[in-house]
Parts: structure tokens; C-alpha cells; sequence
């Protein structure tokens, strides 16, 4: 099947339930909004693909297919379905397409030479995944002692979590955190728009932990099937002796849990081995480190994901965007 629209994408979605969230529709809405052009199709009902593409001067673009759906299992060098993807991307005057396989490093069979391994990652590749099948006793078991002692320390001392819907206060706190941790942060609308796509199909939540009523931390989780991924999330520099975080997360993976899903992807830690990461977290700071030392508390696996992989339709254009890569780095 060739290029289908939103509504006929989101049926194929139903026969499809643990797609990863960046095929969901709605994420390729998000993204239009924001200077993205959403290109889906179909292929053979088995696997699918959602693709992004980025306007460059001169009438080019980038082209981006994130965790595209079967790409667990696809047939990666099946001549059909990549004659669909080259049409298509030659049709938005791809300089290259970039595809970041929707599965794990040591189970994803690398493709034909037709594909160069890209050097550059668009998502953060490797993560911890929470392991939420089990009960609640059983998941606060596999945690760190610090990490569950925190999450009771923070229901002791008076810290409450709920469902939130200011927009704006949780930007304003996305903004601190960015400036204090020195990350990116989006604008307003944008975490705004996200809400009104997914919020009201209720694969969306934005919680906000508060002590008497004062706003000290939130953040934004999504699910999908069995899936939920925490995706943003901020705190102030209030009231930080009472662990809000801790009790926000735990609450992010309850909520998860109720709605049925079977892991929570905390999403992002640096890019080493477990052993390396264990051994250098409490010296470094800079980067996804000075997240990891909160998120492996929460008792989940280090994972990596598939490298990216670069399918190149203009080799000279790609050469300079390697070398643009390589500079910034």
C-alpha cells in the first residue's frame, strides 16, 4: 500500500498497538506543527513507517523515520518495501534518510551495504526500562534502598502528586531545569500542543508533585500498549529536601502500570556500558550523567538501542553534513 493519510495511519495502528511512540499519529501531528512534513505508508500490512522530513535550503530535506513499525522483525533488505521508502524520499528531494530501528542492539540483524551506519543519533540510544509486569511490592523491591527510602521520605514529609494541566507553570519549570542542567528545552506551545494530541486519547499525562499546594516538580509521560515512555520532566529549586522527584516518578510508573503497560522507558542515559556508567556516576556530572545517578534508582535495565542507520541519496550533500556533525561534537 502507498502513502495513506492520518486517519487511515491510525487503523493500521490498531492492528499494531505496541508501536513505539514516535509512529504514533499524533507525534507526527506534534511535529508538523513544528516544522515537519509527516509522510506515512504501508507496506504489505506487516510493517510501516512514519516519516519525518526536515525543509533544507535549496529545496532539499532531511528525512527521518524514528522506530519505524515492525522494524523488530522486518526484513530490512526486502527489495519492495525500501523501493517504497526511496520513491517516497526522492519525492521530498531527500538528501538522506536517517531510520532508527525500534530494537535492541544485540537482536538487530544490520542491513545490506545500501545503508551506512550513521555516526550520529537522533534519540538518545540507550535508556533503562523499568520492568512494570509485576506488583507494586515487587517493583519497589527491585529498586535501589536510596532510591525507595526517597519516594517514602517525600510521602512523609507531606509531598503530594496529581494530574495537572497548567501548561504554562510546567514550562516555566522545564525552563529552570533546563538552565540548571543545561539542556534544550521547547517552547510553550509546544508542550502544549503535545497535551491537546494525547492527553484526550489518554496516552498522555502531565503530573505535578506539590507540597501545600507549591509546585516543585512534573513531568509528561506517554504509553502506548505495553509500553510508557517519561519523556519531559522538571523540577524547581524548591523544597528539594523532600525528594519530590522521586514520588513523581514512582506515580508516573503507577499510572503506566494501571493503564496496562508492561515497561517504563525512563529515556535517555549516556551512551556506555553498564559497567562503565556504574563506575564513573557519582564523578561526572556533564551531559546525560547527571541524570543517570536518579534514574538507575528506579530498579530498571540498561538497554541500548539498534544504531542509527543512513540510507544516502546526494553523497556529497551527506559528506557535509558528517563533517557539519563531527565539528560540533
Amino acid at each position: 500500500m502507498p502513502e495513506v493519510n492520518l486517519t487511515d495511519w491510525n487503523h493500521f495502528l490498531e492492528f499494531h498497538p505496541d508501536a513505539h511512540l514516535l509512529q504514533m499519529g499524533e507525534w507526527g501531528e506534534l511535529k508538523k506543527d513544528f516544522g515537519w512534513k509527516p509522510v506515512r505508508f504501508i507496506f504489505d500490512r506487516e510493517a510501516g513507517a512514519q516519516i519525518l522530513f526536515r525543509r533544507l535550503p535549496l529545496g532539499l530535506t532531511l528525512g527521518y523515520m524514528p522506530k519505524p513499525v515492525g522494524s523488530g522483525q522486518w526484513t530490512v533488505d526486502s527489495d519492495q518495501f525500501w523501493k517504497e521508502v526511496d520513491s517516497i524520499c526522492k519525492k521530498n528531494h531527500a538528501v538522506f534518510l536517517k531510520i532508527e530501528p525500534d530494537a535492541l542492539d544485540d537482536a538487530f540483524r544490520f542491513p545490506p551495504s545500501a545503508f551506512r551506519v550513521s555516526p550520529h543519533n537522533i534519540q538518545p540510544p540507550r535508556t533503562i526500562v523499568v520492568d512494570i509486569k509485576d506488583s507494586e511490592e515487587i517493583i519497589l523491591a527491585r529498586m535501589k534502598p536510596k532510591c525507595r527510602y526517597n519516594i517514602r521520605l517525600a510521602e512523609k514529609k507531606g509531598v503530594t502528586v496529581r494530574a495537572w494541566d497548567d501548561i504554562s507553570a510546567f514550562h516555566e519549570m522545564m525552563t529552570v531545569t533546563g538552565g540548571r542542567d543545561n539542556f534544550g528545552v521547547h517552547s510553550r506551545k509546544y508542550y502544549q500542543r503535545a497535551y491537546e494530541l494525547f492527553h484526550p486519547k489518554g496516552t498522555c499525562e502531565l503530573l505535578v508533585a506539590e507540597y501545600e499546594g507549591k509546585p516543585l516538580a512534573s513531568l509528561m509521560v506517554f504509553a502506548n500498549g505495553k509500553r510508557a515512555w517519561y519523556v519531559y520532566g522538571a523540577s524547581n529549586d524548591q523544597e528539594r529536601n523532600r525528594m519530590p522527584t522521586y514520588l513523581l516518578q514512582w506515580e508516573a510508573i503507577r499510572w503506566a502500570k494501571a493503564r496496562g503497560c508492561e515497561e517504563y522507558d525512563l529515556w535517555g542515559v549516556p551512551d556506555e556500558n553498564e559497567e562503565t556508567l556504574e563506575a564513573q556516576f557519582e564523578s561526572r556530572h556533564d551531559g546525560l550523567w547527571g541524570v543517570y545517578r536518579f534514574k538507575r534508582g528506579f530498579g530498571g535495565e540498561v538497554k541500548r538501542a539498534a544504531q542509527a542507520l543512513d540510507r544516502v541519496y546526494n553523497p556529497l550533500l551527506y559528506w557535509l553534513y558528517t563533517k557539519y556533525i563531527g565539528n560540533r561534537e
